[in-house]
């Protein structure tokens, strides 16, 4: 009997139950890809679709990124309808454009019809436009007709980022008349938080928070919930700008109006946290001199080739640093612990500029920073700047002193120290603001020109100061 039992808990457990994807920190078993790999190579169908109907999009992005290149596009094939094309939206560009390129049009077609436009629009938008067309010829006129309004939006608008589905109703109904055509309605988004009041000519007029709605006798009209002046965005608002208004306003959804002040679209809170994540990680890689569309699936060229335009310009400032040790060359012949101490002055001041740009950066970027404040913010780095200066003049010159035995050399040293660092934290703050106002970007323009500063103005107080103290030549 207890035989039996088991076999029957062993058959109602899930096959993810029994084939564990995760192992105890969250990461993929190594045996779980193997498994599926060798599921893939033996065109066991059945055992795939299983899998995959039961893993979350996320995962199933995960797992595709775990298989070797030539398995990925099998296990799309063989299972079939039961792939959920959103999850391509979950692995590195490069790995669904050459997953998008080995597909069918026809495939493709089928999986972007199952899919919410937000999601469509971001699985389409990194084709181009041949291999975009071959795909749209398969949908049907008007998802097709919807689909093509999307994509000419501006690249990051909140055109290409919104969802065409929303629930449009009339401004003189009233809530039964709302809640019954939800009910009576088949295709409803998948997820909504507000119902939206448009005239016949689908200008705005307002929106109705679900819970309005439901708090409120079915008799009651529309109109007495409806909120008039409902934040919303333009199709043509920047996506970085929308993300923006969801965080001051904590907003979970909001409509988007075309120029006309028609409605067209919704974008929701899931969208949003997608461009936080984006942007984050485009000026992370800015700042380290990064392309923003290197991926860890990229081939060695290509990483190569995007990288070295970057390394040339460093490798241009690095030279124009290196010639301010020329200028002093006779005077580091005559006392080497000038050629010994000179990198940690300019080292120093560029650590510090660093951390002042890097706070400088994100306050420009989320618009903590400007005119407003620009004066007061200077000032406060300039201070900062000051009060490590003399520390850290204190401690390099102590520890001069106590290596080279030469009580001017520790003076020398903490003097260039408070110069470099006050000159760091003033051009980390200065630089990237400076760049704002041209309109170029501070995340991918500033780290060169900061360390180049600092190193040409560590190089020169030091060997300058020392120079005159010691009376060289």
């Amino acid at each position: 009997m207890a035989e039996a039992t088991d076999v029957a808990q062993a058959a109602d457990a899930s096959l993810l139950d029994r084939h564990p994807m995760r192992d105890e920190n969250g990461g993929i078993r190594h045996e779980f890809v193997a498994e599926i790999s060798r599921a893939v190579q033996a065109a066991d169908a059945a055992f795939l679709r299983a899998i995959v109907a039961e893993l979350h999009e996320a995962d199933l992005g995960d797992l595709i990124e775990a298989l070797e290149p030539d398995d990925r596009v099998s296990l799309v094939e063989l299972t079939g309808a039961d792939f959920d094309f959103s999850a391509l939206n979950e692995v590195d560009d490069s790995v669904r454009e050459e997953i998008l390129e080995e597909l069918e049009p026809e495939t493709v077609a089928e999986g972007v019809r199952e899919l919410e436009s937000d999601d469509a629009v971001e699985l389409l938008e990194g084709l181009d436009e041949k291999d975009q067309e071959e795909i749209l010829e398969k949908l049907p006129p008007s998802e097709r007709d919807a689909l093509e309004r999307s994509l000419d939006y501006p690249e990051n608008s909140a055109g290409r980022r919104m969802q065409t589905e929303f629930i449009a109703v009339p401004p003189d109904w009233t809530v039964g008349q709302a809640i019954d055509y939800m009910r009576d309605t088949p295709d409803l988004p998948d997820r909504f938080y507000e119902i939206y009041a448009v005239d016949g000519a689908q200008h705005w007029q307002g929106a109705v928070s679900l819970d309005a709605l439901l708090r409120s006798r079915r008799p009651v009209p529309l109109a007495d919930l409806i909120d008039e002046d409902r934040r919303r965005v333009s199709v043509m608002d920047d996506q970085e700008e929308v993300a923006r208004l969801f965080g001051k306003y904590n907003l979970v959804a909001a409509p988007v109006v075309d120029t006309g002040n028609r409605l067209v679209g919704v974008i929701t809170i899931d969208d949003v946290v997608d461009v936080i994540e984006e942007e984050a990680d485009e000026d992370l890689k800015a700042l380290g001199g990064v392309t923003s569309g290197e991926e860890l699936s990229d081939n060695v060229w290509t990483i190569a080739k995007g990288r070295f335009n970057w390394l040339l310009v460093n490798l241009a400032t690095a030279f124009l640093a290196s010639s301010v040790l020329g200028l002093f060359e006779g005077q580091l012949e005559q006392m080497v612990a000038l050629a010994v101490l000179a990198p940690i002055v300019a080292s120093q001041g560029g650590n510090a500029a660093t951390q002042t740009m890097t706070v400088a950066v994100r306050a420009l970027a989320t618009r903590e920073l400007g005119a407003h404040n620009a004066h007061r913010v200077v000032m406060r780095e300039g201070l900062v700047g000051l009060v490590n200066g003399l520390a850290f003049a204190v401690i390099t010159g102590v520890a001069a002193v106590a290596w080279f035995k030469m009580p001017g050399l520790g003076v020398v040293i903490g003097l260039a120290m408070l110069c470099n660092l006050i000159a760091g934290a003033l051009g980390g703050i200065l630089i990237p603001m400076v760049l704002e106002r041209v309109r170029a970007d501070p995340a991918v323009a500033s780290g060169t020109f900061v360390t180049t500063i600092t190193d040409v103005v560590g190089f020169f107080s030091f060997l300058g100061i020392a120079t005159l103290w010691f009376g060289l030549k």
